[in-house]
């Protein structure tokens, strides 16, 4: 939770001598009360018993679990561009240059989240000795590519950032990606931002968006200045944001079969707040959207709140399998990811959870039975060094 604070935030206000840099450090304050008082009383209750099965030995018994997670990719990938290309999610769309509403673009939103649940596959299928680390690497690398395609098409490049910081946090979490590639992943980011950047702009020039000239690549890295700018106002603030009625008709229902109801989006309706137009929008990131809409308590209710249900997606009855590796990074990726949209990342987390129901049949349909405790991989348990960890399994 606090990596990418720490990296990118904090550096950055402190460097620029953000004004509101104690107001960002009491915020990050605030939401680690949530998540340390979390995981410090999961270490107190922990599981005990000294022998247990095995992350490798839970994940083996999915038989073709390897094959479901390449199909899970490559529709994806094919999902996702030919949803971009359909105008869905793009800089296009919002200012009126294409339409978004085509029945291409609903029924390539269908799978939504399985660029998500095609990792924990992927991450399940390492860990069940059904792949090796390289094979997996390799169909992690087109699911990236996959998104830098979308990113060239929407003229919009935070998600390709925002998946990649997911990737590289559920690797590091579950042990795959070891903490040192994580930082060479983070330096070639920063290195090749400026000719991302340039490019993107280039994108939305040619596609007739106008672009400010006088926001650099080193601007938009100003995330401090984005958090912080939610102090500014008197929290708890209401701007009509989706509630529990919402959460479950857009998160459970999919539009396909609800076309009619409009859009939701609270980054809009935050941008029509502070005086801006409906067809754009402005968020305070995550963390800032939670203070800004709930307030300081609803900071480290609601970071607890989701830490909790990692630690129990991770840790009841033992190590996770791919069910429960899916619905973990579901979490990380909506109502954890640093540059997601509260409340809307709730939504998509209840979206991503009903798409990945049909993949989640498959699975149980082809699990093998396993008779007695003994055919189980038994390990001594380990204590986890984090509330969130989980040891790294060779591969066999």
């Amino acid at each position: 939770m606090l990596a990418p604070y720490a990296v990118l935030f904090v550096p950055m206000a402190v460097i620029y001598a953000n004004p509101d840099t104690t107001f960002l450090l009491r915020l990050l304050t605030v939401m680690l009360l949530g998540t340390v008082l979390v995981e410090t009383a999961a270490l107190l209750v922990r599981d005990r018993r000294r022998w247990r099965p095995s992350i490798a030995a839970v994940n083996r018994p999915y038989r073709h679990l390897y094959a479901v997670s390449k199909v899970v990719t490559v529709v994806s990938v094919a999902a996702s561009i030919t949803a971009a290309r359909a105008g869905q999610g793009s800089i296009f769309t919002q200012v009126g240059e294409v339409s978004g509403g085509s029945l291409v673009a609903q029924l390539a939103a269908l799978p939504a989240g399985w660029t998500y649940l095609a990792v924990a596959l992927l991450l399940a299928s390492y860990f069940g000795g059904h792949a090796s680390r390289r094979r997996v690497l390799c169909w992690v690398g087109l699911l990236v590519a996959g998104q830098v395609v979308t990113a060239a098409q929407t003229g919009i490049t935070s998600p390709v950032f925002g998946y990649l910081s997911f990737v590289a946090g559920a690797g590091a979490i579950c042990g795959f990606l070891r903490a040192r590639s994580v930082v060479i992943l983070g330096a070639v980011l920063l290195l090749a931002w400026p000719t991302l950047f340039a490019l993107r702009n280039d994108i939305r020039v040619e596609g007739g968006v106008s672009v400010a000239q006088d926001v650099t690549a080193g601007d938009r890295l100003r995330f401090d200045l984005q958090v912080a700018r939610a102090g500014e106002f008197d929290a708890p603030v209401d701007v009509g944001q989706p509630g529990p009625a919402e959460f479950a008709r857009y998160g459970l229902i999919p539009r396909v079969l609800d076309p009619d109801r409009p859009t939701i989006s609270t980054g809009s309706l935050i941008n029509q707040y502070l005086g801006g137009t409906a067809f754009s929008s402005y968020s305070f990131l995550a963390l800032g959207n939670v203070y800004f809409l709930d307030g300081w308590l609803g900071v480290p209710l609601y970071y607890a709140l989701w830490t909790a249900l990692a630690l129990l997606l991770l840790r009841v009855r033992g190590k996770p399998g791919p069910i429960r590796l899916s619905l973990f990074c579901f979490v990380l990726a909506g109502p954890l990811l640093w540059s997601s949209s509260y409340p809307d990342c709730v939504i998509a987390f209840l979206q991503f959870s009903v798409a990945a129901l049909p993949v989640f049949l498959v699975l149980r349909l082809f699990k093998e039975r396993v008779r007695g405790r003994h055919t189980l991989d038994r390990v001594p348990s380990a204590p986890i060094r984090t509330g969130v960890a989980l040891p790294a399994v060779a591969h066999r």
